[in-house]
């Protein structure tokens, strides 16, 4: 038996079947990543005045993925367009691109999370002493009420814990309300700069990393971001199929072959769309 509509439209929506179950599947990825910005929403506003975090993220990282995913946007739609010419060979190179983008975008979003996982809170005894410095210049600096270590662990074990970052007084940095207010902070000397710290073990109370599990800000983050990244891997295993095995379909369905790759494309374009929202909620806000 035949399946109607799979290259002409339906007389009453006036698309083709494909194209009229990716609407119905976007609508419903839109009700669950429109409940996700709406949590985000009111745990931010919920949030107690200078409680919530800013400037844990890499701004220029972002704005790379950002352009990224803008560009990809743009080669799947002139791989389609190829198609839809009868050039087949530059919908291969348009779409080859495509997936060069999907899987830069996921090698700069993993060197993130690395960098999350790989940076340390370390509360430390007020009263207890740290080694600040590198090479000859070293200096001691007691930990004040308040005071905590911030920064990527160099080297643990039995005695001592060396990382490179700040000493950041919670009372001062919680005065911050915006990421370039972060300036003030350096600024009025509340954080030491940037430098190896040398803490003994018995000073510190404890150490937790930068995960979901440290704040609310990183749980919204890693859960919007993480199944952002999902959507970008099935959306890149849709288009390799098709760029690979599945483009056998255009010898003998060419139209039907261009609609799936319109298809994908749809899809590909909410995923950009998301994280075009992303950038600026998470990342610049």
């Amino acid at each position: 038996m035949e399946i109607p509509y799979v290259v002409e439209p339906r007389q009453d929506t006036g698309l083709f079947n494909a194209k009229v179950g990716i609407w119905l599947f976007l609508a419903s990825e839109v009700m669950l990543f429109g409940a996700l910005f709406s949590s985000y929403i009111l745990l931010r506003v919920g949030a107690d005045p200078g409680t919530w975090p800013h400037g844990l993220l890499n701004i220029p990282l972002g704005m790379a993925n950002t352009i990224v995913l803008i560009v990809s946007s743009i080669t799947v739609v002139m791989s389609w367009a190829s198609l839809k010419m009868k050039d087949f060979s530059k919908y291969k190179k348009f779409q080859a691109i495509t997936l060069l983008c999907a899987i830069t975008f996921l090698c700069i979003k993993s060197y993130e999370y690395h960098d999350k996982f790989t940076h340390y809170e370390v509360d430390a005894n007020p009263g207890a002493t740290v080694q600040v410095g590198e090479g000859n210049d070293v200096k001691p600096v007691a930990i004040k009420p308040g005071d905590y270590l911030d920064g990527h662990i160099l080297e643990k074990d039995n005695e001592k814990l060396v990382l490179h970052g700040h000493i950041i007084n919670r009372i001062e940095a919680a005065k911050v309300t915006h990421a370039w207010q972060e300036r003030e902070i350096k600024d009025q000397e509340i954080t030491i700069k940037q430098s190896d710290i040398t803490l003994r073990p018995d000073g510190k109370k404890a150490m937790e990393n930068f995960g979901p599990w440290h704040n609310t800000y990183l749980a919204i983050y890693f859960t919007l971001t993480g199944l952002h990244a999902l959507h970008v891997i099935g959306g890149a295993l849709v288009i390799g199929f098709l760029w690979g095995p599945g483009a056998r379909m255009w010898k003998t369905e060419p139209e039907r072959y261009t609609n799936r790759i319109e298809i994908s494309g749809v899809f590909w374009h909410f995923v950009d769309l998301v994280w075009i929202f992303l950038f600026p909620v998470l990342y610049l806000l």
